[in-house]
Protein backbone atom coordinates (compact mmCIF):
# COMPACT_ATOMS: atom_id res chain seq x y z
CA UNK A 1 0.00 0.00 0.00
CA UNK A 2 1.04 3.93 -0.59
CA UNK A 3 0.66 6.29 1.83
CA UNK A 4 -1.80 8.84 1.08
CA UNK A 5 -0.97 11.19 4.15
CA UNK A 6 2.22 12.08 6.40
CA UNK A 7 1.66 14.02 9.97
CA UNK A 8 1.12 12.68 13.51
CA UNK A 9 -1.40 12.88 16.56
CA UNK A 10 -1.78 15.13 19.19
CA UNK A 11 -2.60 13.36 22.12
CA UNK A 12 -2.21 16.19 24.75
CA UNK A 13 1.69 17.25 24.69
CA UNK A 14 2.35 13.75 22.95
CA UNK A 15 3.03 14.16 19.38
CA UNK A 16 3.12 10.48 17.48
CA UNK A 17 4.28 10.56 14.05
CA UNK A 18 1.65 8.61 11.76
CA UNK A 19 1.58 7.28 7.61
CA UNK A 20 -2.38 6.76 6.86
CA UNK A 21 -3.23 4.49 4.29
CA UNK A 22 -6.52 3.83 2.59
CA UNK A 23 -8.59 1.31 4.18
CA UNK A 24 -11.03 0.44 1.91
CA UNK A 25 -11.28 -0.06 -2.18
CA UNK A 26 -14.10 0.00 -4.72
CA UNK A 27 -15.13 -3.35 -6.01
CA UNK A 28 -16.75 -2.48 -8.83
CA UNK A 29 -15.45 -2.93 -12.19
CA UNK A 30 -13.62 -0.17 -14.59
CA UNK A 31 -15.66 0.31 -17.41
CA UNK A 32 -15.28 2.03 -20.27
CA UNK A 33 -17.77 4.61 -22.30
CA UNK A 34 -17.77 3.65 -26.38
CA UNK A 35 -20.03 5.04 -29.07
CA UNK A 36 -22.42 1.89 -29.81
CA UNK A 37 -21.54 2.47 -33.30
CA UNK A 38 -17.23 2.06 -33.87
CA UNK A 39 -16.68 1.49 -30.54
CA UNK A 40 -14.16 4.42 -30.02
CA UNK A 41 -14.06 6.20 -26.67
CA UNK A 42 -15.96 8.98 -25.45
CA UNK A 43 -14.39 12.31 -24.58
CA UNK A 44 -16.22 14.92 -22.64
CA UNK A 45 -15.45 18.63 -24.07
CA UNK A 46 -16.11 21.25 -22.09
CA UNK A 47 -18.64 23.58 -24.14
CA UNK A 48 -19.71 26.79 -24.08
CA UNK A 49 -23.48 26.98 -24.01
CA UNK A 50 -23.76 30.26 -26.22
CA UNK A 51 -20.90 29.47 -28.66
CA UNK A 52 -21.28 25.93 -29.21
CA UNK A 53 -17.84 25.96 -29.24
CA UNK A 54 -14.99 24.22 -26.57
CA UNK A 55 -13.02 26.31 -23.90
CA UNK A 56 -9.68 26.59 -23.04
CA UNK A 57 -8.94 25.06 -19.79
CA UNK A 58 -6.99 27.83 -18.80
CA UNK A 59 -9.69 30.44 -19.57
CA UNK A 60 -12.41 28.20 -17.57
CA UNK A 61 -13.37 30.14 -13.96
CA UNK A 62 -15.29 28.81 -11.21
CA UNK A 63 -17.96 31.11 -10.15
CA UNK A 64 -20.71 31.04 -7.31
CA UNK A 65 -24.60 32.10 -7.90
CA UNK A 66 -25.52 34.83 -6.06
CA UNK A 67 -28.75 36.88 -6.35
CA UNK A 68 -29.16 35.98 -10.03
CA UNK A 69 -25.35 37.15 -10.50
CA UNK A 70 -22.28 34.97 -10.78
CA UNK A 71 -19.42 36.01 -8.63
CA UNK A 72 -16.34 34.86 -10.18
CA UNK A 73 -13.22 33.47 -7.51
CA UNK A 74 -9.58 33.59 -7.95
CA UNK A 75 -6.97 31.95 -6.73
CA UNK A 76 -6.43 33.86 -3.80
CA UNK A 77 -9.91 33.80 -2.68
CA UNK A 78 -9.62 29.85 -2.40
CA UNK A 79 -6.60 30.18 -0.64
CA UNK A 80 -8.05 32.93 2.11
CA UNK A 81 -10.76 30.58 2.66
CA UNK A 82 -8.69 27.03 3.27
CA UNK A 83 -7.50 25.80 6.45
CA UNK A 84 -4.41 26.22 7.62
CA UNK A 85 -1.99 23.65 6.01
CA UNK A 86 -0.83 21.36 9.26
CA UNK A 87 0.09 17.88 9.52
CA UNK A 88 -1.55 17.53 13.00
CA UNK A 89 -4.60 15.57 13.99
CA UNK A 90 -5.00 17.12 17.21
CA UNK A 91 -7.61 15.36 19.39
CA UNK A 92 -10.11 17.81 21.04
CA UNK A 93 -12.17 15.29 23.00
CA UNK A 94 -12.84 11.77 23.70
CA UNK A 95 -16.96 10.58 22.84
CA UNK A 96 -18.33 7.42 22.94
CA UNK A 97 -18.63 5.84 19.81
CA UNK A 98 -22.32 4.47 20.48
CA UNK A 99 -23.52 8.20 20.79
CA UNK A 100 -22.20 9.26 16.79
CA UNK A 101 -25.18 8.49 14.28
CA UNK A 102 -23.82 6.11 11.93
CA UNK A 103 -25.13 8.77 9.15
CA UNK A 104 -22.02 10.80 9.81
CA UNK A 105 -19.19 8.00 8.82
CA UNK A 106 -17.65 8.85 5.57
CA UNK A 107 -13.96 6.91 4.38
CA UNK A 108 -11.82 5.20 6.75
CA UNK A 109 -7.79 5.04 7.09
CA UNK A 110 -5.85 3.06 8.52
CA UNK A 111 -2.83 4.52 10.32
CA UNK A 112 0.80 3.51 11.27
CA UNK A 113 3.19 4.65 13.50
CA UNK A 114 6.24 6.87 11.74
CA UNK A 115 8.60 7.01 14.56
CA UNK A 116 11.55 4.70 15.61
CA UNK A 117 9.94 4.60 19.13
CA UNK A 118 6.47 3.50 18.37
CA UNK A 119 5.53 3.46 22.55
CA UNK A 120 3.50 6.55 21.83
CA UNK A 121 1.11 4.94 19.05
CA UNK A 122 1.01 1.91 21.22
CA UNK A 123 0.17 3.84 24.50
CA UNK A 124 -2.91 5.67 22.45
CA UNK A 125 -4.31 2.28 21.06
CA UNK A 126 -4.25 0.65 24.14
CA UNK A 127 -5.62 3.83 26.17
CA UNK A 128 -8.61 3.89 23.37
CA UNK A 129 -9.36 0.06 23.63
CA UNK A 130 -9.52 -0.14 27.53
CA UNK A 131 -11.57 2.63 27.65
CA UNK A 132 -14.04 2.37 24.96
CA UNK A 133 -13.47 5.99 23.62
CA UNK A 134 -13.05 7.44 20.15
CA UNK A 135 -10.91 10.63 19.96
CA UNK A 136 -12.36 13.69 18.15
CA UNK A 137 -10.36 15.51 16.28
CA UNK A 138 -9.94 17.68 12.73
CA UNK A 139 -7.24 17.00 9.89
CA UNK A 140 -6.44 18.83 6.59
CA UNK A 141 -6.10 15.91 3.66
CA UNK A 142 -6.57 17.82 0.43
CA UNK A 143 -6.73 21.48 1.37
CA UNK A 144 -9.83 20.61 2.87
CA UNK A 145 -10.61 20.24 6.65
CA UNK A 146 -11.93 17.41 7.95
CA UNK A 147 -13.64 16.21 11.20
CA UNK A 148 -12.65 12.28 12.36
CA UNK A 149 -12.54 9.96 15.36
CA UNK A 150 -9.93 8.32 16.17
CA UNK A 151 -10.72 4.71 16.73
CA UNK A 152 -9.29 1.22 17.53
CA UNK A 153 -9.82 -1.76 14.56
CA UNK A 154 -8.24 -4.76 16.28
CA UNK A 155 -4.54 -3.52 16.86
CA UNK A 156 -4.77 -0.66 14.04
CA UNK A 157 -5.48 3.05 15.31
CA UNK A 158 -7.86 3.30 12.23
CA UNK A 159 -8.83 7.47 11.53
CA UNK A 160 -12.57 7.46 10.31
CA UNK A 161 -14.14 10.51 8.44
CA UNK A 162 -17.10 11.90 9.67
CA UNK A 163 -19.52 14.55 8.73
CA UNK A 164 -20.12 18.16 9.77
CA UNK A 165 -23.50 18.41 10.71
CA UNK A 166 -24.57 21.07 8.17
CA UNK A 167 -24.27 17.99 5.87
CA UNK A 168 -26.91 15.88 7.23
CA UNK A 169 -29.96 16.90 5.96
CA UNK A 170 -33.19 17.35 7.89
CA UNK A 171 -36.53 14.92 8.20
CA UNK A 172 -38.74 17.34 8.67
CA UNK A 173 -40.15 17.49 5.35
CA UNK A 174 -40.46 13.72 5.03
CA UNK A 175 -44.38 12.24 5.62
CA UNK A 176 -43.86 10.05 8.26
CA UNK A 177 -46.89 7.64 9.44
CA UNK A 178 -48.27 8.03 13.26
CA UNK A 179 -46.43 5.67 15.68
CA UNK A 180 -49.86 5.42 17.45
CA UNK A 181 -50.88 3.14 14.27
CA UNK A 182 -49.14 -0.07 15.64
CA UNK A 183 -51.00 -2.27 17.99
CA UNK A 184 -48.93 -3.90 21.21
CA UNK A 185 -49.21 -7.23 19.88
CA UNK A 186 -48.33 -6.06 16.53
CA UNK A 187 -44.99 -4.56 18.20
CA UNK A 188 -44.53 -7.72 20.52
CA UNK A 189 -44.41 -9.80 16.98
CA UNK A 190 -42.36 -7.88 15.52
CA UNK A 191 -39.87 -7.73 18.68
CA UNK A 192 -40.13 -11.51 18.77
CA UNK A 193 -39.17 -11.65 15.30
CA UNK A 194 -36.11 -9.56 15.53
CA UNK A 195 -35.32 -11.48 18.22
CA UNK A 196 -35.52 -14.58 16.17
CA UNK A 197 -33.20 -13.24 13.50
CA UNK A 198 -31.04 -11.65 15.72
CA UNK A 199 -27.10 -12.76 15.37
CA UNK A 200 -23.92 -11.72 16.35
CA UNK A 201 -22.66 -9.15 13.13
CA UNK A 202 -20.06 -11.16 10.30
CA UNK A 203 -19.51 -8.82 7.55
CA UNK A 204 -17.63 -11.42 5.88
CA UNK A 205 -20.92 -13.83 5.24
CA UNK A 206 -21.72 -10.84 2.92
CA UNK A 207 -20.34 -10.79 -0.47
CA UNK A 208 -20.88 -8.52 -3.31
CA UNK A 209 -20.98 -10.56 -6.32
CA UNK A 210 -22.40 -7.90 -8.68
CA UNK A 211 -18.89 -7.67 -9.90
CA UNK A 212 -18.05 -11.13 -10.07
CA UNK A 213 -21.06 -12.38 -12.37
CA UNK A 214 -20.45 -9.11 -14.54
CA UNK A 215 -16.82 -10.17 -15.38
CA UNK A 216 -18.12 -14.10 -15.78
CA UNK A 217 -21.03 -12.76 -18.16
CA UNK A 218 -18.16 -10.17 -19.75
CA UNK A 219 -16.09 -13.33 -20.46
CA UNK A 220 -18.67 -15.35 -21.79
CA UNK A 221 -19.50 -12.73 -24.66
CA UNK A 222 -15.79 -12.64 -25.66
CA UNK A 223 -16.22 -16.38 -26.37
CA UNK A 224 -19.45 -15.69 -28.49
CA UNK A 225 -21.93 -17.01 -25.90
CA UNK A 226 -25.00 -15.49 -24.78
CA UNK A 227 -25.46 -15.18 -21.09
CA UNK A 228 -27.65 -15.98 -18.54
CA UNK A 229 -29.98 -13.64 -16.77
CA UNK A 230 -31.18 -14.07 -13.88
CA UNK A 231 -34.86 -12.22 -13.33
CA UNK A 232 -36.59 -11.48 -10.02
CA UNK A 233 -39.99 -12.06 -9.91
CA UNK A 234 -41.47 -10.02 -6.87
CA UNK A 235 -43.16 -11.64 -3.81
CA UNK A 236 -46.77 -10.88 -3.14
CA UNK A 237 -47.69 -11.45 0.49
CA UNK A 238 -49.76 -13.76 1.63
CA UNK A 239 -52.23 -11.54 3.39
CA UNK A 240 -52.96 -7.92 4.07
CA UNK A 241 -53.26 -8.36 7.61
CA UNK A 242 -49.97 -6.95 9.48
CA UNK A 243 -49.85 -9.24 12.14
CA UNK A 244 -50.51 -12.42 9.88
CA UNK A 245 -47.83 -11.14 7.73
CA UNK A 246 -45.44 -11.31 10.99
CA UNK A 247 -46.87 -14.71 12.20
CA UNK A 248 -46.10 -16.13 8.77
CA UNK A 249 -42.62 -14.61 8.46
CA UNK A 250 -41.95 -16.23 12.26
CA UNK A 251 -43.21 -19.65 11.05
CA UNK A 252 -41.02 -19.31 7.62
CA UNK A 253 -37.95 -18.74 9.94
CA UNK A 254 -38.79 -21.44 12.23
CA UNK A 255 -39.01 -23.56 8.57
CA UNK A 256 -35.81 -22.64 7.36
Amino acid sequence: MRSIWNGSIGFGLVNIPIKLYSAVQDSALDLDMLDGRDQAKIHFLRVNEHTHKEVPYDKIVRAYKLDDNYIVLDQHDFEEAAPEKTKLIELESFVDKDEINPMYYETSYFSESNAKNSKAYSLLLKALQKSGKAGLGRFVLRNTENLCIIHPVDDVLVITKIRFAQELRSSSDLKLPASDTVSKKELDMGLALINQYSEKFDIDQFKDTYSDELLKIIKAKAKGKRATVKKLKPKAAASTDLYEQLMQSMQAKKGA
